[in-house]
Protein backbone atom coordinates (compact mmCIF):
# COMPACT_ATOMS: atom_id res chain seq x y z
CA UNK A 1 0.00 0.00 0.00
CA UNK A 2 1.49 3.32 -0.96
CA UNK A 3 1.27 6.53 0.99
CA UNK A 4 -0.13 8.41 -2.01
CA UNK A 5 -3.58 7.03 -1.19
CA UNK A 6 -3.27 7.39 2.57
CA UNK A 7 -1.98 10.78 3.61
CA UNK A 8 -2.22 14.07 1.81
CA UNK A 9 -1.10 17.49 2.89
CA UNK A 10 -3.66 19.24 4.97
CA UNK A 11 -4.67 22.73 3.93
CA UNK A 12 -4.07 25.64 6.28
CA UNK A 13 -6.75 25.92 8.94
CA UNK A 14 -7.82 22.26 8.87
CA UNK A 15 -7.08 19.53 11.34
CA UNK A 16 -3.68 17.87 10.99
CA UNK A 17 -3.42 14.29 9.90
CA UNK A 18 -4.62 12.17 7.01
CA UNK A 19 -7.55 13.27 4.92
CA UNK A 20 -9.94 10.76 3.33
CA UNK A 21 -9.74 10.19 -0.40
CA UNK A 22 -12.96 11.24 -2.17
CA UNK A 23 -15.05 8.65 -4.00
CA UNK A 24 -16.77 9.53 -7.28
CA UNK A 25 -20.33 10.81 -6.68
CA UNK A 26 -19.82 10.58 -2.89
CA UNK A 27 -16.89 12.86 -2.14
CA UNK A 28 -15.85 12.26 1.46
CA UNK A 29 -19.39 11.68 2.78
CA UNK A 30 -18.52 7.98 3.09
CA UNK A 31 -16.41 8.70 6.21
CA UNK A 32 -19.29 9.59 8.53
CA UNK A 33 -22.25 8.74 6.23
CA UNK A 34 -23.50 12.31 6.52
CA UNK A 35 -24.33 15.13 4.11
CA UNK A 36 -26.79 13.19 1.95
CA UNK A 37 -24.89 9.89 1.85
CA UNK A 38 -28.03 7.68 1.80
CA UNK A 39 -29.59 9.78 -0.96
CA UNK A 40 -26.36 9.58 -2.95
CA UNK A 41 -26.32 5.80 -2.61
CA UNK A 42 -29.92 5.59 -3.79
CA UNK A 43 -29.14 7.91 -6.71
CA UNK A 44 -26.01 5.90 -7.64
CA UNK A 45 -27.93 2.63 -7.56
CA UNK A 46 -30.85 4.05 -9.53
CA UNK A 47 -28.60 5.73 -12.07
CA UNK A 48 -26.48 2.65 -12.67
CA UNK A 49 -29.58 0.46 -13.02
CA UNK A 50 -31.07 2.94 -15.51
CA UNK A 51 -27.78 2.90 -17.43
CA UNK A 52 -27.93 -0.93 -17.50
CA UNK A 53 -31.45 -0.81 -18.97
CA UNK A 54 -30.42 1.72 -21.63
CA UNK A 55 -27.29 -0.31 -22.43
CA UNK A 56 -29.34 -3.47 -22.84
CA UNK A 57 -31.69 -1.63 -25.20
CA UNK A 58 -28.71 -0.49 -27.28
CA UNK A 59 -27.40 -4.06 -27.39
CA UNK A 60 -30.84 -5.25 -28.38
CA UNK A 61 -30.86 -2.81 -31.33
CA UNK A 62 -27.41 -4.03 -32.33
CA UNK A 63 -28.65 -7.63 -32.21
CA UNK A 64 -31.65 -6.72 -34.34
CA UNK A 65 -29.32 -5.01 -36.80
CA UNK A 66 -27.30 -8.22 -37.10
CA UNK A 67 -30.48 -10.21 -37.70
CA UNK A 68 -31.67 -7.74 -40.34
CA UNK A 69 -28.27 -7.84 -42.08
CA UNK A 70 -28.61 -11.63 -42.27
CA UNK A 71 -24.92 -12.20 -41.62
CA UNK A 72 -25.58 -15.70 -40.40
CA UNK A 73 -26.34 -17.43 -37.14
CA UNK A 74 -22.70 -18.20 -36.39
CA UNK A 75 -21.57 -14.55 -36.38
CA UNK A 76 -24.65 -13.54 -34.40
CA UNK A 77 -23.91 -16.26 -31.85
CA UNK A 78 -20.27 -15.12 -31.65
CA UNK A 79 -21.38 -11.55 -30.91
CA UNK A 80 -23.80 -12.63 -28.19
CA UNK A 81 -21.19 -14.90 -26.58
CA UNK A 82 -18.54 -12.15 -26.80
CA UNK A 83 -20.76 -9.62 -25.02
CA UNK A 84 -21.73 -12.19 -22.38
CA UNK A 85 -18.13 -13.22 -21.64
CA UNK A 86 -16.81 -9.65 -21.70
CA UNK A 87 -19.69 -8.57 -19.45
CA UNK A 88 -18.92 -11.31 -16.92
CA UNK A 89 -15.20 -10.48 -16.94
CA UNK A 90 -15.92 -6.76 -16.59
CA UNK A 91 -18.28 -7.46 -13.68
CA UNK A 92 -15.61 -9.48 -11.89
CA UNK A 93 -12.86 -6.94 -12.56
CA UNK A 94 -15.02 -4.03 -11.39
CA UNK A 95 -16.19 -5.94 -8.31
CA UNK A 96 -12.60 -6.79 -7.37
CA UNK A 97 -11.63 -3.15 -7.91
CA UNK A 98 -13.93 -2.18 -5.04
CA UNK A 99 -11.88 -4.20 -2.54
CA UNK A 100 -8.29 -3.76 -3.76
CA UNK A 101 -6.42 -1.29 -5.91
CA UNK A 102 -6.16 -2.54 -9.49
CA UNK A 103 -2.76 -2.86 -11.15
CA UNK A 104 -2.46 0.08 -13.60
CA UNK A 105 -0.72 -2.04 -16.26
CA UNK A 106 -3.40 -4.73 -16.10
CA UNK A 107 -6.08 -2.05 -16.12
CA UNK A 108 -4.64 -0.58 -19.32
CA UNK A 109 -4.44 -3.99 -21.00
CA UNK A 110 -8.07 -4.76 -20.13
CA UNK A 111 -9.38 -1.42 -21.36
CA UNK A 112 -10.93 -2.85 -24.54
CA UNK A 113 -12.50 -5.80 -22.77
CA UNK A 114 -13.99 -3.52 -20.11
CA UNK A 115 -15.40 -1.24 -22.80
CA UNK A 116 -17.11 -4.18 -24.50
CA UNK A 117 -18.38 -5.57 -21.18
CA UNK A 118 -19.65 -2.22 -19.91
CA UNK A 119 -22.98 -3.77 -18.87
CA UNK A 120 -21.13 -5.99 -16.39
CA UNK A 121 -19.31 -2.99 -14.91
CA UNK A 122 -22.58 -1.10 -14.53
CA UNK A 123 -24.20 -4.10 -12.82
CA UNK A 124 -21.27 -4.40 -10.40
CA UNK A 125 -21.64 -0.70 -9.57
CA UNK A 126 -25.38 -1.16 -9.02
CA UNK A 127 -25.01 -4.16 -6.70
CA UNK A 128 -22.23 -2.52 -4.66
CA UNK A 129 -24.31 0.66 -4.32
CA UNK A 130 -26.99 -1.38 -2.56
CA UNK A 131 -24.67 -2.03 0.41
CA UNK A 132 -22.11 0.80 0.38
CA UNK A 133 -20.54 3.48 -1.77
CA UNK A 134 -18.58 1.59 -4.43
CA UNK A 135 -15.01 1.42 -3.15
CA UNK A 136 -15.92 2.51 0.38
CA UNK A 137 -14.49 -0.61 2.01
CA UNK A 138 -11.11 -0.15 0.32
CA UNK A 139 -10.99 3.58 1.09
CA UNK A 140 -12.04 3.00 4.70
CA UNK A 141 -9.32 0.38 5.27
CA UNK A 142 -6.68 2.69 3.81
CA UNK A 143 -7.96 5.71 5.73
CA UNK A 144 -8.15 3.85 9.04
CA UNK A 145 -4.62 2.52 8.55
CA UNK A 146 -3.39 6.05 7.75
CA UNK A 147 -5.09 7.47 10.86
CA UNK A 148 -3.58 4.72 12.99
CA UNK A 149 -0.08 5.37 11.59
CA UNK A 150 -0.54 9.12 12.10
CA UNK A 151 -1.64 8.65 15.72
CA UNK A 152 1.34 6.40 16.43
CA UNK A 153 3.72 8.98 14.99
CA UNK A 154 2.14 11.94 16.75
CA UNK A 155 1.86 10.30 20.20
CA UNK A 156 5.36 8.87 20.10
CA UNK A 157 7.00 12.29 20.39
CA UNK A 158 5.54 14.83 22.75
CA UNK A 159 7.21 17.98 23.87
CA UNK A 160 10.67 19.31 23.19
CA UNK A 161 13.30 16.63 23.86
CA UNK A 162 15.97 19.21 24.70
CA UNK A 163 13.96 20.40 27.72
CA UNK A 164 13.68 16.96 29.30
CA UNK A 165 15.27 16.53 32.70
CA UNK A 166 18.18 14.27 32.80
CA UNK A 167 18.06 11.47 35.31
CA UNK A 168 20.95 11.34 37.78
Amino acid sequence: MSDEHDIRETPAGSAPGPRPEPIRFFGTTWVDHGNGYPARRIAAATGSLAAVVVACLVLRFAYQGLRIAEIGNFVTLLMVVMFAICGALAFRHTWDGFTKRPDPDRQASLHGLLAIGFVGSLLAYFFRSLTEAPGEKLHREEYDAAVERYEKRSTRRTGNPSKKRRRS
